[in-house]
């Protein structure tokens, strides 16, 4: 049934297809068999994954499996306890990887919540309510306000009824419904004849035909978009597994080279099997992944503290490679609080400040500052608009607040009174209200009869301008009536057409007074030689904050889009105040995009950056397309409707505040203050762990085969091996831990964010990194073999002293450099030597083992000796080789390739 178009179909004929009844419904018997047919009115989950599962995704890594070959091997030699080191690392790695998928997929149970838990039903020509997984197709239904709209319906009765449905389709205000069948084609958000699951009565009543339940809903098709969309790597995972497969098969190459080079020397065999295993495990960096996922954590908790929860670590990094924020409006650049920002009174423009539904703002005209109260006719308009009215501003208690009940256009009148010192309770003791028209969506006005200070009565009238200029024949001008002659009803409809074109949406009140209360209280009687009061333009502001994001974005090639449900208008005037977009003509619709191919949409989403009246396949559709144009786009929104393209999305991006429950159990990351600024903070971290996961990758790497390149030519020059299987895993202990760590934990440096966004196919080690690399091993591995023959020379060839000698080089050097590696461009001295405490507790730490592994009693287990105090001075000129050729080296790189400069790997 869901392939028809109810909306384009009469009333009568939808009741009579769907073989029902408008003043009896459906049988009891019918509606059995029914939902039999068409199955419980709900969400269906699919199946996730096992724990089991999932545990096997964790350990199918080619970096992983090596480590569990090394740790066998190594349990087999006889090292027990590195083989169990490793395997800890391994399976707490697979066990953190579980625990956070497990957290992660519960969209569908959050889309369920949304469901309406019970419904008003005509079953049997009598009204009765039922749970509302009861509900199929042909049951008739009453909505009244405050309910849940349970399913998918079809209106046959709407009296001033008026729906939120901003969840599901993006539009900021209610949606005023009517039953009259639509004759053309009309997306979402204008099927103002239709119902949609999980949307809110806000105003009126009415009576509908379920036309679908459950899965074939609105509300279903999202949910089976979410469903079907599967998670795709993030471009750090890509680059992990790219360089675990590379560095796997290399370092087992070099091993094997180096044992057979040592079997051709006449080296025994089984010695040379434990140095070969050795190295392979010194050169394996299994920590790697335990630092990446601690490094990742702790970016998590300082995204906390810049208002973004992340719910998956790799989406931490990934936000670093965003090259797209497509951002939905409402809530989300917008404040999702209709507020009054322009007023025309009396023959006069007037401008009002202030934020969303806080009732404190100043008023002003031609730029200065005036008291509302001093103001007759903006007195007066003021007034009527908050009398006129039902809606009523309240502050929560706990969180201070301020929240409207009641219809958002309304609620926007009362805040501007408010600000003028007129609170809706005082003004409704002063003026009481004694009868009332109420709003009807046909005229499209609401009246309300009050008595005023003399006793008094003083009918408000609130509407649409153009209808109720229409019923005026008087305005009041500075505090006197006047004729309202052509002239100046021109001037009211200039005013009216120049807060049109700025988006603002436009009520008109009016007047009428009376001796006592009229005998006919009717609309036709009453609204009619009105007294025009004046006009209140509102809109759903941007936040303030958001323009500097935008910069922000702009600055460190990022561009934002606007995606949203709301219309051409109001998105692209919006999006001109935040800099998104400048041209109109830049502006795209989602009846535009339906007739697209894929070809042409790939196009039009490079230029174009604002996209107004979609629906939520538009939404997806647009994300998709970005990424098939090898972007890396991050989708926020607030919605249900938006659900589907943050999990299509990279990263997903969720308001805390606004959100629904939907769209932050889909999304990646929760921002707890709904700022669309705090997603540029959150980039700005993810730039800053790639960039430190990029030193201690270099500085892990550096370290490790300049050990094995150690190994390889002394071996090559005939030479006693300078390093033993103990001094390898004692180096792979005190390297790969701590000042490793500490360089995750870096700071931003300057000027991260002024840096396009990196390519997402780019190698983790581009060539930079290659030839920093490359010279940093060289020269750490020829200062230990300096060090070495030395010692070798000066000790009478004493192979002991000679392997300390190496130890200590060695460590000392790498440590040293650890310093150096904490930026890439800047010298230590100007990112400051001392700047990072961790990486001064870290080195503090490996050096204080190092010194228990040479003058405790454990140096017999690490065959090393106690060398004195004048020993140190030549292993620390050897050690300091290394840090001094890698500031070098910056120097001549940035010369090269530019400061700050990346060079990209072809």
């Amino acid at each position: 049934m869901s392939n028809r178009v109810w909306y384009q179909q009469d009333s009568k004929e939808v009741v009579a297809a769907l073989d029902s009844d408008v003043s009896t419904g459906l049988s009891s018997a019918e509606a059995e068999a029914r939902l039999k047919q068409f199955g419980p009115n709900e969400l269906i989950h699919k199946e996730g994954r096992t724990t089991f599962q999932m545990l096997l995704e964790q350990l199918k890594d080619f970096l992983v499996l090596i480590l569990i070959g090394a740790s066998i091997v190594s349990a087999f030699v006889g090292e027990v306890v590195d083989s169990l080191v490793i395997m800890a690392i391994v399976v707490l790695n697979a066990g953190l990887g579980v625990m956070q998928e497990s957290r992660a997929e519960k969209a569908l149970e959050a889309l369920k919540k949304l469901a309406a838990p019970t419904s008003k039903v005509i079953r049997d020509g009598k009204q009765e309510v039922i749970t509302s997984d009861e509900l199929v197709p042909g049951d008739v239904i009453i909505l009244e306000t405050g309910d849940y709209v349970p399913a998918d319906v079809r209106l046959l009765e709407a009296v001033n009824l008026k729906i939120e449905e901003a969840s599901l389709t993006g539009e900021s205000v209610p949606v005023e419904k009517e039953p009259r069948a639509i004759d053309h084609e009309a997306p979402l958000g204008d099927r103002k004849n239709m119902g949609f699951m999980s949307t809110v009565i806000t105003y009126g009543r009415g009576k509908a035909v379920v036309t679908d339940t459950g899965m074939k809903t609105e509300l279903g098709k999202i949910a089976t978009m979410i469903q079907h969309f599967e998670d795709e790597q993030t471009p750090l995972q890509r680059r992990l597994e790219e360089f675990g497969k590379i560095l796997g098969y290399s370092c087992l190459g070099i091993c094997v080279i180096v044992f057979l080079l040592g079997l051709w020397r006449g080296e025994p065999l089984l010695s040379m099997f434990m140095i070969a295993v050795s190295l392979a495990v010194a050169a394996i960096p299994e920590g790697l992944p335990a630092v990446v996922t601690i490094v990742l954590a702790l970016g998590m908790q300082r995204m906390v503290k810049r208002n973004a929860i992340v719910k998956k670590l790799h989406a931490v990094e990934t936000l670093g490679s965003t090259t797209v924020i497509c951002s939905d409006k409402t809530g989300t650049l917008t404040q999702n609080q209709m507020t009054v920002v322009r007023v025309f009174a009396g023959n006069s423009i007037y401008e009002l400040t202030g934020e969303g539904y806080n009732p404190q703002g100043s008023f002003s005209r031609n730029g200065q500052l005036l008291e509302a109260k001093n103001t007759s006719d903006l007195d007066l308009l003021l007034k009527g608009g908050s009398l006129c009215n039902d809606a009523s501003l309240r502050q929560e208690e706990s969180s201070k607040t301020w929240r409207i009940a009641g219809d958002p256009t309304e609620g926007a009148l009362i805040v501007a009174a408010a600000k003028a010192g007129y609170s809706r309770q005082t003004l409704n003791d002063a003026h009481p209200r004694i009868q009332e028209i109420p709003f009807d969506s046909a005229r499209k006005m609401m009246t309300t009869f009050h008595q005023d200070e003399s006793q008094k009565i003083i009918a408000f009238v609130k509407g649409a301008p153009d209808i109720l200029l229409g019923r005026c024949t008087h305005i009041q001008i500075n505090g006197e009536v006047h004729e309202l002659t052509q002239e100046i009803r021109q001037t009211v409809l200039e005013a009216n057409q120049d807060m049109a074109k700025q988006a603002l949406r436009v009520l008109a009140v009016a007047y009428r007074r009376y001796a006592a209360l009229p005998d006919d209280i009717t609309a036709a009687a009453v609204e009619q030689s009105l007294i025009f009061t004046g006009l209140l333009g509102m809109i759903d502001p941007a936040r303030p904050e958001v323009k500097d994001a935008v910069k922000v974005c702009r600055t460190a090639g990022i561009r934002p889009v606007m995606i949203t449900g709301d219309y051409r208008d109001t998105a692209f005037a919006i999006a001109q105040e935040l800099g998104i977009a400048d041209d109109e003509s830049t502006v795209m619709t989602g009846p535009e995009l339906d007739k697209l191919s894929p070809d042409e949409l790939r196009q039009v989403v490079r230029r174009s950056s604002v996209f107004a009246r979609v629906s939520p396949e538009n939404k997806v559709a647009i994300v998709d397309a970005l990424q098939q144009n090898q972007e890396i786009a991050a989708m926020t929104g607030d919605g249900v409707n938006d659900a589907p393209a943050l999990k299509k999305a990279r990263i997903g991006v969720a308001m805390g505040i606004t959100g629904t429950d939907v769209t932050k159990e889909t999304a990646d990351i929760v921002l707890t203050d709904d700022n669309f600024a705090s997603i540029v903070s959150a980039v700005e971290e993810g730039r800053v762990i790639y960039s430190n996961i990029r030193k201690f990758v270099f500085f892990l790497l550096s370290c490790n085969f300049a050990e094995i390149l150690l190994i390889f030519l002394t071996m090559l020059l005939g030479w006693p091996i300078p390093l033993l299987p103990i001094h390898l895993l004692l180096l792979n202990l005190v390297t790969d831990a701590f000042p490793a760590l500490a360089l995750g934990m870096e700071q931003r440096e300057p000027g991260v964010m002024d840096q396009p966004p990196r390519d997402p196919n780019e190698s983790l080690i581009d060539v930079r990194m290659r030839w920093m690399i490359g010279i940093q091993s060289t020269v750490l591995a020829l200062a230990v073999i300096g060090s070495f023959k030395y010692a070798l020379n000066t000790f009478g060839g004493d192979l002991e002293i000679a392997r300390t000698y190496s130890l200590a080089t060695l460590i000392s050097g790498e440590l040293l450099r650890a310093y150096s590696t904490r930026s890439e461009f800047h010298s230590i001295f100007k990112i400051g030597v001392f700047s990072n405490k961790y990486m001064n507790l870290g080195v503090l730490a490996s050096f204080a083992i190092l010194m228990l592994a040479m003058y405790s009693p454990f140096s017999d287990i690490f065959r090393t000796v106690h060398l004195s105090f004048w020993d140190w001075d030549v292993i620390l000129a050897f050690a300091a080789l290394p840090l001094i050729s890698a500031e070098l080296g910056k120097v001549v790189l940035n010369r090269m390739h530019g400061h700050g400069a990346t060079v990209k790997n072809n």
